[in-house]
C-alpha cells in the first residue's frame, strides 16, 4: 500500500505500489492528489511495477486534466530503472 502525504505543496508518496494496490487504488483515483500539490515526490517510494508507473502517469494526466500543474519529482532508485527502461525520462524529474 502506499502513503500520501501533503507537506505544503508537495505530496509525498511512500510505500510499495504494485498492480494489487493499483487495482485497490483505482476507484479513488481523482481524489487522490489535493488541489494544493504542485510536486509528487516518489523518493520514498519502495516498490513501483509497471502497473504502479502507470498509475502514476494516469495521476499526473488527471491533474493535467484539471488545469493543476502537478510534476512527478525524485523518483527512487527502483523506480528510474523503470523509467529508464519503459523510455519515460520526460515525464519525470530530479530535484536535487
Amino acid at each position: 500500500m502506499i502513503s500520501l502525504t501533503l507537506n505544503a505543496d508537495r505530496c509525498e508518496v511512500s510505500g510499495r505500489l504494485d498492480h494489487g494496490v493499483v487495482r485497490d487504488l483505482w476507484p479513488r483515483l481523482d481524489e487522490l492528489i489535493p488541489a494544493g500539490a504542485t510536486r509528487l515526490d516518489l523518493r520514498q517510494l519502495s516498490y513501483s511495477d509497471s502497473a504502479g508507473i502507470a498509475f502514476l502517469l494516469e495521476l499526473w494526466q488527471r491533474a493535467q486534466n484539471r488545469g493543476q500543474k502537478l510534476q512527478l519529482v525524485s523518483p527512487s532508485a527502483q523506480l528510474a530503472k523503470l523509467i529508464a527502461l519503459y523510455d519515460l525520462e520526460a515525464f519525470f524529474v530530479e530535484e536535487a
